[in-house]
């Protein structure tokens, strides 16, 4: 069989194992941040607060990535995987066992917190699946899974709490990443052997890592991705509600988004057994995604919204499997943890600052500047996104 028709086969084993895993997780995220937002203001918070909230979801992990990182490349992936899912499992029973404020605000940090210690050790280990061919495949099978989940998440949160509450939602919520704590204390998922760090690797610093071009590009496209993302999330809907739009053509606008996003990681392990130079994909995605948001606040059309966010969706949902393929392909040896864990700070540092940032512009000199400057940055990336082969 040729290396080109190897990334046609399905996952199995170990990385069905964590697809399975990992969604089961994500759900309790993804359906935390609807619940905790909703309980919030059932109980009358303001929208500072339960931005405030929201925010909590990323702040430990933006802090505390890349010393996860550096303690998987220490200890392995088995221990943090566990620590971290047993964490969701506690974050979703706080509010259903002691309902009140307090207990959503430690919620959204330790859900947020108990995601990363999953993630990082499970994308690492998703990396080291298979061969350099077929890395790119492997995550994209995983963000497949991940994007299942950032669809169910949502609605099992919605649907349990107009049925039973809020306390039985967040129990519900429970019992996905708790079968997956069953499951990785029976030993259930079989990981690859530890692979210590190098001598060298153990006494560099974050600054020495930096110092690799390649490594500093992909974090720098990274940082892009992140921002698209995040303003496509968070500014729509205020765009929507000032041209008038309803909340089920603006939810209609999200939806084509997130319908993209798992329809292009659909596709993707049998278009990646073309081989396709993998920046100029992330090149092409950052330009068509710079062009999208240059054309959004010059449309009002929900058609044409809805067409907007699909392709912005396919753009985007091209970034990860691709470049968590390339930074493991360029991280050094025994600091590939270290590298996720970096990554995952800077899109988390993201989801805080961005809403911040372009929320203060958006406010003062209105929401043409803020798709304008970000259609900008991303196309500017899009153009330094060359691999110049030696």
């Amino acid at each position: 069989m040729s290396a080109a028709v190897a990334p046609r086969r399905l996952p199995s084993g170990t990385l069905a194992a964590l697809i399975l895993f990992g969604a089961c997780n994500h759900v309790l995220l993804t359906g935390g941040r609807v619940a905790v937002a909703l309980d919030a203001l059932s109980r009358d918070a303001s929208p500072a607060l339960v931005g405030l909230l929201m925010a909590l979801f990323a702040l430990l992990p933006a802090l505390l990535a890349i010393a996860a990182g550096r303690l998987v490349d220490r200890i392995g992936p088995r221990r943090p995987m566990v620590w971290g899912t047993a964490g969701s499992v506690a974050a979703a029973l706080l509010p259903a066992l002691w309902p009140g404020l307090p207990a959503l605000f430690c919620a959204a940090m330790l859900a947020g917190l108990s995601f990363m210690l999953y993630q990082v050790p499970a994308q690492r280990i998703v990396g080291e699946l298979g061969d350099p061919l077929s890395r790119t495949v492997n995550f994209s099978w995983y963000a497949l899974g991940l994007s299942a989940s950032a669809f169910a998440g949502p609605l099992l949160a919605g649907v349990a709490i107009d049925l039973a509450g809020f306390r039985w939602a967040f129990a519900l919520l429970a019992v996905a990443p708790a079968v997956t704590l069953v499951a990785l204390l029976r030993g259930a998922l079989r990981l690859p052997a530890v692979h210590a760090r190098g001598e060298a690797a153990g006494g560099a610093g974050m600054r020495e890592l930096l110092r690799h071009p390649m490594l500093r590009k992909l974090l720098a496209l990274n940082a892009l991705f992140a921002i698209g993302w995040d303003l496509h999330s968070i500014f729509v809907p205020i765009y929507g509600s000032r041209i008038g739009l309803s909340a089920s053509q603006i939810g209609s606008i999200l939806s084509a988004f997130a319908a993209a996003t798992f329809a292009v990681r659909l596709v993707m392990p049998w278009l990646v057994g073309a081989r396709p130079p993998q920046m100029k994909v992330l090149r092409v995605a950052l330009l068509a995604s710079a062009a999208v948001y240059v054309a959004f606040p010059f449309t009002s059309s929900t058609l044409a919204l809805v067409v907007l966010s699909f392709g912005l969706g396919m753009a985007l949902g091209t970034s990860q499997p691709m470049v968590m393929s390339l930074l493991h392909e360029h991280s050094p040896p025994g600091r590939v943890g270290e590298i996720v864990g970096l990554r995952m700070s800077l899109i988390q540092t993201m989801a805080v600052t961005v809403p911040l940032v372009f929320g203060a512009i958006g406010t003062t000199v209105g929401m043409i500047p803020v798709f304008g400057s970000v259609g900008l940055a991303l196309g500017l990336g899009g153009l330094a996104a060359r691999h110049r082969r030696r």
